[in-house]
Parts: structure tokens; C-alpha cells; sequence
């Protein structure tokens, strides 16, 4: 699979890894939009939000349990922070694997 994020995953491409399980990888993203830039993705490839089922939500929960930890692992949760999905080509999603984009660090109304 030709994959940017799975590549990440399997070690491939390195990363500046920030958490890791067996079903959750984030990341700092390389090019930052906040001071706090994390990419989370699931180690299931899932190519985006409208590929969510059944049968592979368990990722997806597990994202979205572990965002609020690394939030306050990395010291940003208490003054607030925005989680970010962007969803197809006109959702501005550029990497066909789904994934989350937590932005601390800065005023909202600053990004």
C-alpha cells in the first residue's frame, strides 16, 4: 500500500512520535498550524471518516480515548485545544487515511 501514514506506522518513514499502542499512533505534524500540531491516526488503515463501520469503529473510539491523554501528557488540555477531521478532497483531506489533527496552544480565534 502506497500510504504516507501507514508508512509512518510501520516505521518507514520516521516520525517524532509523541504516543504509540496497538491500535493508535500520533505524531507531530511537520508542518504545524499551532504551536501544538499532534497528528493521531489509527494503525488500521481507514481512508476517512466516511470509511467508518462497525467493524473497524474500535480504532476510532480508541482515537478520540487517547486524544484527551495526550493532550494533557503534553501539558495543553487544561487551556483547550481543537481536534480537526478533514473528510475528501473538498474537505481538504491531503492523506487518504483518516486522522486527527489536535491544534493547542494557541487562541482559536488566533489559527
Amino acid at each position: 500500500m502506497d500510504c504516507l501514514f501507514c508508512k509512518i506506522i510501520d516505521g518507514d518513514i520516521p516520525s517524532t512520535k509523541v504516543y504509540e499502542d496497538d491500535m493508535v499512533l500520533a505524531f507531530r505534524d511537520i508542518e504545524p498550524q499551532a504551536p501544538e500540531h499532534i497528528v493521531v491516526v489509527p494503525k488500521k488503515h481507514i481512508e476517512s471518516a466516511n470509511e467508518i463501520t462497525a467493524e473497524n469503529s474500535n480504532y476510532v473510539a480508541a482515537v478520540w480515548e487517547k486524544i484527551p491523554h495526550i493532550a494533557k501528557e503534553l501539558g495543553f488540555a487544561a487551556d483547550g485545544y481543537r481536534v480537526v477531521n478533514n473528510c475528501g478532497k473538498n474537505g481538504g483531506q491531503t492523506i487518504p487515511h483518516l486522522h486527527f489533527h489536535i491544534l493547542g496552544g494557541k487562541l482559536y480565534t488566533d489559527l
